[in-house]
């Protein structure tokens, strides 16, 4: 037997786009996948920013658990939002409380975001409800260097007092009374504009659904919306962005450092249920190394501050 083949053989993403997303097909998530395996994953996840596990094998909230746990401490399911019942890592991402399609980065508005987020299919409408995911790095990279040299100086503030999800007159029932848990307790953070991911060196627009409530430092409340508008394009043009398909029994790992994501409102009243488990994360440090602040709120109960 040649020793070629004793060598472990290497996982095989196939990408989805130039910049964003890559597939595998088969690889058996509730496995106890080793340390290579893991780390892999993890340098797939660096490159590509959204990886799509198809026919995952994970049909539990503990093994999609387990899973996520391999790269790192788990965050509770949300600041605010009441977690699956046993499951206090687990967040039901469910149409019947409403869409988020905006353009956002998970739980910017506490100084330590999560790194990363799992998404788990539950229940899949006949049509539609695809996940958009897109790369702030490639639209960094796309700014004109003048507009990219501005933007390495700008702060923004990001709080959860803000509604993200659907336009009022579009808003399904009971959406007042969960506007209310969402923003049971305040949070702000001022988080650089653009973010170093800490272990790829990459640069990325991190700004959101979150970042639009309030404004960018030392800027009025116009100045502040249309600069965001404006970087905020370059983060959704066509080729920075993945759309993902759900299928039955798949799961999605997406960098939430360097990614925004949105969910279109495309499948009319079916029902559509994702379960989320996100990674804990760093304080986010802009290009000079200052990193991020909070203004208001204790998140320390949502997550541990990871160290890289």
């Amino acid at each position: 037997m040649s020793t070629s083949t004793l060598l472990p053989t290497r996982l095989e993403f196939r990408k989805l786009g130039e910049r964003i997303g890559a597939e595998i097909r088969g690889l058996d998530l509730s496995a106890d996948l080793s340390d290579e395996t893991v780390a892999e994953i993890r340098a797939a996840l660096n490159e590509h920013k959204a990886l799509v596990f198809r026919d995952a094998n994970i049909r539990t909230d503990e093994e999609q658990v387990r899973f996520a746990s391999r790269f790192g401490p788990l965050t509770t399911a949300h600041p605010t939002v009441a977690a699956v019942d046993g499951a206090a890592n687990v967040l039901p991402v469910d149409s019947e409380d409403g869409s988020a399609n905006t353009w956002h980065t998970d739980v910017t508005f506490v100084v330590n975001p999560p790194q990363a987020t799992t998404l788990r299919s539950i229940t899949l409408p006949a049509y539609g409800g695809e996940t958009l995911i897109a790369s702030s790095a490639g639209a960094y990279q796309d700014l004109p260097a003048e507009l990219r040299a501005f933007a390495d100086t700008l702060w923004a503030v990001h709080t959860n007092d803000y509604d993200y999800a659907v336009p009022k007159n579009l808003e399904h029932d009971g959406a007042e009374e969960r506007r209310k848990v969402f923003t049971r307790e305040i949070y702000q953070s001022v988080h650089p504009v653009v973010r170093v991911h800490p272990l790829t060196g990459e640069r990325g627009l991190f700004i959101g659904g979150f970042a639009q409530r309030l404004r960018i430092v030392g800027l009025s409340n116009t100045e502040s919306k249309d600069i965001i508008r404006l970087l905020q394009a370059y983060v959704t043009r066509p080729e920075n962005v993945v759309r993902v398909n759900w299928e039955p029994n798949q799961v999605v790992l997406f960098d939430n450092r360097i990614t925004k994501h949105y969910a279109p409102a495309n499948y009319g009243d079916q029902a559509r249920k994702l379960n989320r488990v996100t990674i804990a994360g760093d304080i986010p440090a802009s290009i000079d190394g200052t990193r991020s602040q909070s203004l208001q709120g204790d998140s320390s109960a949502y997550s541990v501050t990871v160290e890289v």
